[in-house]
């Protein structure tokens, strides 16, 4: 199968897969399911708002039909995510795939007020799919009952269970609540003689029962006399019974060999089905191990490569944002004839004044803020003229009609989940549809990826260390330009 990125975590040692652990299987399946949910996303996210529909048949088929292709995109995106190995691609597709199942709740909720019932008959809608009633199954998936989940539900379960049994009156059949009855101790003594008489009574009479049958089962042996047949040939019969029916076993499975070596019928499909089960069980399960063993030596990779950055990139990176503020602390005195107040750390500090690059690597130069808000002003001014003149005309056509005036029919509720589901689709086409996989077979973590992640940690933490030396540093500055111009004065 396709592997992993570039050079991978090489730490540990790396379960072999099985030839039938096809890492490209899952990753084409996720590229599929992708593109299948960004053909949803066209249809629930129109470039033109959709008209009102009165027809409740047509609601009930959109909501239907998008409810169907959203089950089966979770059901392949919940596979991927059982199966696929590599720690970053899980995390893009878990994001997904918990805004799917969040989309998935809306439009269920959407059919149940539209149709005015908790079930929905949707045999039309699967049979012109060409879909069969098993495909519509919602699996649970596997990390809820084995993951991180599982552990937070069961400790919730215990809780409520818990304070359920704190704060539920016992209650009788009849419903009401049950008062506790008051015993004195001598009806409580009277209790206990009782069931102590009892159990000694039953005690009695199973021994005198078993003393009986030992004595029938002796009286019966005297008036049989010793039995007649002897050990040689009961032992001989017993063989002979044996060896029938093992010879017989022998023979059935000869014969249904020989018959599927001439072809003449193929092998038990039972025990070919059975064999595959258990194949892709123990497939299964050995992927999820390599899963625990990947996502150890990627949390452990976060800290080591960021403590090499921190090493290697450190020094440099810290000279260069010193050379940059001092940069702008000379040009600032000499456009203006004295130095800046630096900005705070709820301003965003130095980092408000370095210049921002384009993807394309041009420098952007910082607004100005009074140009900026002129040219908004300006630009909000001509927009309003233009909207007031074209609601005067549309005023003149439709003089009947209020503003405020809604077209009745039904409209596509606002959805919360739609956009985690656009960022999971768009996190794959820009990080991972065109990305070089073939130097990393296992499919463990991109060290790349993670030194970008955590390469921005650590620029936040040493322009923080900066901006404390270089306040400290234009402190001093102005302090000597204020001795220097008194001594002139």
């Amino acid at each position: 199968g396709v592997g992993g990125v570039g050079g991978g975590l090489a730490t540990g040692p790396v379960v072999v897969l099985a030839a039938a652990m096809s890492h490209s299987t899952y990753n084409n399946q996720w590229h599929e399911t992708v593109y299948r949910l960004f053909d949803l996303l066209e249809v629930e996210l129109p470039p033109t708002e959709r008209k009102p529909q009165k027809n409740p048949v047509k609601v009930s088929q959109l909501l239907g039909t998008l409810y169907v292709r959203y089950v089966q995109n979770f059901r392949h995106l919940e596979e991927c995510y059982d199966q696929v190995v590599h720690p970053q691609k899980r995390r893009v597709i878990r994001h997904c795939l918990d805004g799917v199942m969040g989309r998935i709740l809306e439009l269920k909720n959407e059919l149940v007020n539209v149709e005015f019932s908790e079930f929905q008959f949707i045999d039309d809608l699967i049979l012109d799919m060409k879909l069969t009633p098993d495909q519509m199954e919602m699996p649970v998936p596997y990390y809820f009952m084995h993951g991180d989940t599982a552990t937070s539900l069961i400790d919730r379960d215990k809780r409520l269970a818990a304070m359920l049994a704190k704060m539920a009156p016992e209650k009788t059949s009849s419903g009401a609540e049950k008062q506790e009855e008051k015993m004195s101790v001598e009806e409580a003594i009277r209790v206990l003689q009782i069931h102590e008489r009892a159990r000694q009574g039953r005690l009695r009479a199973k021994f005198m029962k078993e003393i009986r049958s030992q004595e029938e089962k002796e009286r019966l042996q005297q008036m049989r006399g010793a039995p007649t047949l002897d050990p040689d040939v009961a032992a001989t019969k017993i063989q002979k019974v044996f060896r029938g029916y093992s010879q017989r076993v022998r023979t059935e499975i000869m014969r249904e060999d020989e018959l599927v070596f001439l072809g003449m019928v193929k092998k038990t499909a039972t025990a070919e089905r059975k064999t595959a089960l258990d194949k892709e069980f123990g497939t299964r399960k050995a992927r999820r191990k390599i899963q625990d063993q990947f996502e150890n030596e990627f949390q452990t990779s976060l800290v080591t490569q960021k403590d090499h950055l921190r090493d290697i990139e450190g020094p440099d990176m810290r000279e260069s944002m010193q050379d940059q503020i001092r940069q702008w602390f000379i040009e600032i005195r000499d456009s203006t004839g004295k130095f800046p107040d630096y900005p705070t750390e709820e301003e965003g500090g130095s980092g408000s004044i370095f210049q921002k690059v384009t993807a394309a690597g041009e420098p952007v130069a910082p607004p100005d803020d009074g140009a900026k808000k002129k040219g908004k002003k300006g630009k909000k001014g001509k927009k309003d003229k233009k909207e007031a003149k074209g609601k005067k005309g549309k005023g003149k056509g439709k003089k009947g009609k209020g503003d405020d005036e809604e077209v009745p029919g039904w409209k596509m509720p606002p959805s919360l989940f739609t956009l985690t589901v656009a960022e999971g689709c768009h996190d794959y086409r820009n990080y991972w549809e065109m990305r070089n996989e073939a130097e990393n077979f296992h499919q463990k973590a991109d060290t790349e990826l993670v030194k970008e992640e955590k390469r921005v940690e650590l620029e936040v933490e040493i322009r923080q260390q900066v901006d404390d030396v270089m306040r400290d540093e234009l402190a001093k500055l102005k302090l000597a330009i204020d001795k220097e111009k008194k001594g002139k004065a």
